[in-house]
């Protein structure tokens, strides 16, 4: 193990300061601090019935397992045994990024900017991308390692992947697209598909990652479930969502077995 230096410090400082701005986002989203709730900003934009591929409220819950892997990650990269370790050096500012970027999300769709929202959920899931890609080509140091930092990235991004389509979905659907000559049903169902063509991907890129899986296939099952049970009804929308999220599972525990199979035969 290297020895820690002054950069590696200035990075924990700023992973760390980065966590509590996220969490601070993140109170103040919920409405408890006198923001607007997310889902009552922007008009109601991005409510459950708002859009086809919308996931139902109780899907946004899992904000709190992210929030809670982010702040054990800031405190896991500034233990001795950590601060100097290469794969934390290269994916440290990334997630300090994507926390500051969440942050600017919130505060984007509490000033009803869809528009600007867009842009920077879209970084946000660049910067997610990179990170765990750099964290599937590196090995963790430690089983809590795997745990704290790759299952946190990967939870993350399965989870903003579904809330990209989603944000997207609604700024067109605020700004008046109403799917033209493609009845909604068919426009949701494709973003649906969409969503586990994503996760296919990140499976097979990921070698069978879990974490990634659990958190896109929570926010699909809970579109599924919108639609079946919300407002806005939609049995084509559901059907998909449900299709995708079987494919993914399947992709997921395929690129599993086969990564396993790989190393036991090295």
């Amino acid at each position: 193990m290297t020895r820690a230096t002054a950069a590696d410090t200035t990075r924990n400082v700023i992973v760390s300061a980065s966590a509590v701005l996220a969490v601070l986002g993140g109170y103040f989203g919920s409405g408890a601090a006198g923001g607007t709730p997310v889902d009552q900003a922007a008009g109601g934009a991005l409510q459950a019935d708002a859009t086809p591929i919308a996931p139902g409220g109780p899907a946004f819950s899992i904000w709190s397992v992210i929030y809670l892997g982010l702040v054990a990650y800031a405190v896991w990269q500034f233990l001795p045994t950590q601060r100097s370790a290469r794969r934390h050096r290269r994916i440290g500012y990334l997630l300090a990024a994507s926390m500051l970027l969440n942050a600017a999300w919130i505060l984007s769709v509490q000033a009803g900017s869809l528009v600007l929202s867009i842009i920077v959920i879209l970084a946000l899931l660049a910067v997610l991308a990179i990170a765990f890609l750099i964290a599937v080509d590196t090995k963790p140091t430690t089983m809590l390692d795997a745990v704290i930092t790759d299952g946190t990235t990967g939870l993350y991004l399965g989870w903003v992947s579904v809330a990209t389509i989603a944000n997207i979905a609604a700024a067109l659907t605020a700004a008046g697209f109403d799917g033209g000559a493609i009845p909604a049903d068919t426009w949701g169902s494709a973003l649906a598909i969409t969503a586990g063509i994503v996760g296919c991907g990140l499976a097979l890129r990921g070698r069978g990652r879990i974490a990634p899986t659990l958190s896109l296939c929570w926010g699909l099952a809970w579109v599924a479930v919108a639609r079946l049970t919300g407002d806005l009804l939609s049995m084509p929308t559901a059907v998909a969502a449900i299709v995708a999220v079987i494919a993914v599972l399947a992709v997921t525990l395929a690129a599993r077995l086969t990564t396993d199979a790989r190393i036991a035969t090295t």
